[in-house]
């Protein structure tokens, strides 16, 4: 796999990142051994026995893997017992802004790269690599994963997640209604505009493509965008790319599809709502990503549906920005530090990561695990993981190290987004915004790290 990025040293120790959306109330949650702190406070190892907190950062949709997990972890460690609390994917910062503000963290919690340098800035997190050193993990873990890990948590080189899993944008198409209409495999840009317009007859509410306009939306719009333009780096020295013509040409077009080869709905339509709609009508084609794989197994089978890798573009390649990879998290103010770290690490061993990324359709990062028969037998897994080490894929590499990524390319513009769509404001415009913001953030990272 060949990686793109520009890249600043240091790292920035700022004050708490925006929350993505209104900070909700905090029911407060003691952390195990009744601990609980704030950013900076210490903590302590604990006895490595009682009870400990489990966050999921994907509640919900994971909760059934994550408790049988657990229930694994209890029945090897019958001294320590699990709390755990699932919380969606669109709150879960919200959540922890809120618990370092005002206490309340868990021990662990889903720490993936788009939020760990925020949560790192803050001094939330424990450093794991000595941890890891000492641990059963040590050599066992994808070196690429614990890379993009380290990179994505400030610069200062440290560990501060366990990577799971990695992601990979997919795009799902319904081999029956291609079949039934008579059109190509979208395996090029050019055939998935001529797919989503000859699949769709509004009247019949049959549709060629979902896009995503809601909550997750700007990821998913950039990956289009690079796909297209063939652009292969996030940054020209200090200024980003994302504006650059190409790339604004691309989202024009890509934008264009809303409401004339989309259902309506899809204007405020998150990954929950876009993939559910997919399953359950007669829409050609969804951009998501190897993680609802089972649930479009379980909703059509696996003879109605195909999940390939992204497009090529005109040149005959295939240009992909980067999936955030996941990871676990131990809290720097958990006061039963011992018994997190051996959840932790049960968790991404072998045996468990595999059965983690069965369920969630994902790469696991565990090496023995990413050798289990099951990932040659989930096609969409299979064909991901291929295209990520045959050398057919660039990957634009998103600034996950910037503590304001997540609030810039979440709420700070999915509004925009939103008006973009529905005609308000131009692809330029909307491009130029995003800029900005990018470029300052940079600007800011180098003056203050060097």
């Amino acid at each position: 796999m060949k990686i793109s990025n520009r890249r600043s040293r240091g790292g920035r120790r700022t004050s708490a990142a925006v929350a993505l959306i209104a900070v909700l109330a905090l029911t407060a949650t003691a952390c195990g051994d009744d601990g609980s702190g704030t950013g900076g406070d210490k903590g302590a190892e604990g006895s490595g026995t009682g009870k400990i907190v489990f966050w999921d950062n994907n509640g919900g949709v994971r909760t059934d893997i994550w408790k049988e997990i657990i229930a694994d972890f209890e029945k090897a460690n019958p001294d320590i017992k699990v709390e755990y609390v699932g919380i969606p994917s669109t709150d879960y910062q919200s959540k922890v802004d809120t618990a370092l503000q005002g206490g309340g963290l868990p021990d662990v919690g889903g720490v993936g790269a788009a939020m760990l340098a925020g949560f790192a800035a803050q001094n939330a997190l424990e450093p794991l690599d000595d941890r890891l050193a000492k641990s059963s993990l040590s050599g066992k873990l994808n070196e690429d994963m614990v890379a993009s890990l380290k990179a994505a948590g400030g610069g200062d080189g440290k560990l501060y997640s366990i990577p799971t899993s990695a992601n990979n944008g997919v795009l799902y198409y319904r081999t029956d209604l291609f079949k039934k209409a008579g059109v190509d495999e979208p395996t090029t840009w050019d055939k998935f505009y001529e797919a989503a317009e000859k699949l769709t007859d509004a009247q019949k509410n049959e549709f060629g493509y979902t896009i995503r306009g809601g909550a997750g939306s700007i990821a998913q719009a950039l990956d289009a965008m690079y796909g297209q333009s063939g652009i292969t780096s996030f940054w020209n020295g200090d200024k980003t790319t994302v504006n650059d013509p190409k790339n604004v040409a691309a989202l024009e077009k890509y934008a264009g599809l809303y409401k004339k080869v989309t259902p309506a709905a899809d204007l405020n339509n998150d990954f929950t709502k876009m993939v559910a709609q997919w399953d359950s009508g007669t829409i050609g084609m969804l951009n998501h990503n190897l993680g609802s794989y089972q649930d479009h197994v379980k909703a059509l089978g696996t003879d109605k549906f195909r999940g390939i890798p992204q497009p090529v573009g005109s040149a005959g390649k295939r240009v992909q920005v980067s999936n955030p990879v996941d990871g676990m998290g131990l809290f720097k103010s958990s006061k039963n530090k011992e018994a997190a770290w051996k959840f932790i690490e049960f968790a991404t061993s072998r045996e468990e990561n595999s059965k983690f990324n069965e369920a969630a359709g994902q790469v696991p990062s565990n090496n023995d695990a990413a050798k289990d028969a099951w990932i040659s037998e989930a096609e969409p897994t299979k064909l991901a993981a291929a295209a990520l080490t045959d050398g057919s894929t660039t990957i634009v590499q998103l600034p996950y190290y910037l503590p304001d990524w997540n609030t810039i390319s979440k709420a700070d513009n999915e509004p925009n987004f939103q008006k973009v769509l529905n005609g308000d404001m131009s692809a330029k415009e909307f491009l130029d915004t995003v800029a900005d913001q990018l470029n300052e953030a940079q600007a800011e990272w180098t003056e203050r790290n060097g």
